[in-house]
């Protein structure tokens, strides 16, 4: 196994379970860029490696992530479609080998947005989730604008990518974004659990049994993410995302 190029970043093998966790937990697990490619490139080791039949993504106990790092993504110079976040997205969609997600307290943004790629979701009961892109004069991202109104439905997805505000981890179960909701000392083993039983099956069949479900969808999700893309960096440039920022940077340097 190859180590991690990002100290934010690590990774491990529980059995035939490839384990990627975000730590960076003094600034609530937030991604850099080097995040954005230690992610994308523990999922591409996971999909390549024999040995490895499923991969769990995860957070620290306290938080999954609380999505981009908004100053450093604003002080990079990369065209967009070149960004680490980009090739952490078409990772997540190119997966051919299921992808178990364990997630508690803060899951914004991408945080929620990486989920819609994911095969089982498993959260503790004080996690909330997030879709705010609105409220900071942007767009969706990670292909959710098809993802989200696919699996929930117009309404719902509406609701979420639209008014942009915080919904519990109960409620996410209810709309079908997530499987389960545990007590917050049990979430984390019971995700790992049933990674180990998903990584236990006929690997094979598994792998066959994800492409069959997501038969028809991996060039779509693509195109979409490109066209989120586009439109995201148009909507940054406009004068509300720009006062929206200042006022979020400004913040953070007066805290």
């Amino acid at each position: 196994m190859n180590e991690s190029a990002d100290k934010n970043v690590k990774y491990s093998i529980d059995g035939q379970v490839f384990v990627i966790e975000i730590h960076r937990p003094e600034k609530k697990n937030a991604l850099l860029p080097g995040m954005y490619a230690a992610l994308a490139a523990g999922l591409r080791q996971a999909n390549e490696e024999a040995s490895v039949n499923v991969t769990l993504i995860r957070g620290v106990d306290d938080c999954f992530t609380s999505g981009n790092d908004v100053s450093s993504f604003l002080a990079s110079n990369t065209p967009t479609t070149e960004r680490p976040s980009v090739a952490f997205m078409n990772a997540l969609n190119e997966s051919k080998k299921p992808i178990v997600a364990a997630i508690s307290g803060l899951a914004i943004g991408i945080g929620t947005t990486l989920l819609f790629h994911c095969d089982l979701i498993y959260a503790s009961e004080n996690c909330f989730l997030q879709l705010p892109f609105t409220r900071l004069g942007l767009c969706p991202e990670a292909g959710s604008s098809y993802l989200l109104p696919k699996q929930i439905g117009h309404a719902r997805a509406s609701e979420l990518l639209l008014l942009g505000g915080r919904f519990s981890a109960s409620k996410a179960k209810e709309y079908g974004i997530i499987n389960e909701v545990l007590p917050q000392d049990q979430y984390l083993e019971y995700a790992m659990d049933k990674a180990r039983e998903l990584a236990a099956l006929p690997t094979d069949s598994v792998q066959s049994s994800k492409a069959l479900i997501k038969r028809g969808q991996l060039d779509t999700v693509s195109d979409t993410i490109d066209f989120e893309l586009k439109e995201f960096a148009r909507l940054l440039e406009t004068p509300d995302a720009q006062a929206i920022v200042e006022v979020f940077l400004n913040k953070k340097k007066s805290a």
